[in-house]
């Protein structure tokens, strides 16, 4: 079954020449099959690159997908058009009173911030504790992760001294778990981030269980039953040139930046990188889909209950 995203959305023309099943309001209305209603609250700066790279991944499963594009209420984007953010986004606070069998939370360039030094914090423990009401299932990706594992086990992040950039293994430390249902028994992720979250702090915290973890980056993916939640801190979404895009930023900007581990052939800039991760992203998402189908309610105003 296809994704459902509005008609104008200008990811639809990139997902439909990659062969992603896209479906128009008039052909959802006429399946007798209840839509499996996913938001995404997009707090990266480039929105749109972002919406697709999402949109890909949970667009991939037999499921019929309705996603909800959701910004926090006060903050106002400086990198995408007030047209785009009005015609496609709702603000947080508008869609509070509704249920969601799923809910993904990006992550944001505000990793050198303390948690209560972001302006938008105080809605977005709102936003986590409404997850526990109205929300099957929730994935907080890089800093949405880390700011949720925070707010409910007090899981610090640490700056690192350089930051994790590249493509490094992590090994599937759970075979049995159903998000990894299809893995290998190691995988490579992208990672760019300058915090961590540390292994032994997870451990310390009661409930959770990490299924994925790299010895050069730590903790990837992390599963909290309780919250119903999921907490990865690196990019499996990332499209094949978006580390290339962020290291040219860098480097024109006269950022210090180290080349991207384990990323160019050769560790090589001028040469065209290759995307060796897309089946375990398409894997895992797809996973996450499952199971959100697998237990959510059909009746969705049960759903938290």
């Amino acid at each position: 079954m296809p994704i459902r995203i509005p008609e104008t959305l200008p990811a639809r023309d990139v997902l439909e020449r990659e062969g992603v099943m896209l479906m128009g309001e008039g052909r959802a209305a006429r399946q007798d099959i209840r839509p499996l209603h996913i938001g995404l609250l997009n707090l990266m700066p480039k929105k749109i690159q972002t919406e697709t790279q999402f949109a890909r991944l949970i667009g991939a499963t037999p499921l019929q997908i309705e996603l909800t594009l959701i910004r926090m209420t006060e903050h106002q984007s400086k990198t995408t058009p007030v047209s785009h953010m009005e015609a496609f986004y709702q603000p947080f606070q508008a869609v509070k009173e509704r249920k969601f069998d799923g809910l993904i939370i990006t992550g944001a360039p505000i990793e050198h911030l303390p948690f209560n030094g972001v302006t938008y914090w105080d809605e977005m423990m709102e936003v986590f504790e409404w997850t526990q009401r109205n929300v099957q299932s929730t994935f907080g990706v890089c800093w949405g992760g880390m700011a949720m594992i925070n707010h409910f086990h007090g899981v610090k992040k640490h700056i690192l001294d350089r930051k994790a950039f590249g493509c490094f293994r992590h090994r599937n430390l759970k075979p049995a778990s159903p998000y990894l249902r299809g893995f290998s028994d190691d995988c490579v992720i992208p990672v760019s981030r300058w915090t961590e979250m540390r292994q032994d702090e997870i451990d310390a915290a009661e409930g959770l269980e990490t299924l994925l973890g790299s010895d050069d980056v730590g903790p990837a993916l992390v599963e909290d039953v309780a919250h119903r939640a999921l907490y990865i801190f690196n990019h499996f979404e990332y499209d094949s040139l978006t580390l290339k895009e962020e290291y040219d930023r860098d480097v024109a900007n006269g950022t210090p930046i180290n080349v991207p581990c384990n990323y160019y052939p050769g560790d090589d800039p001028s040469r065209m990188p290759q995307n060796r991760w897309r089946s375990h992203a398409h894997l895992l998402y797809g996973n996450w889909i499952n199971e959100i189908y697998q237990s959510t309610p059909f009746d969705m105003t049960l759903i938290g209950s």
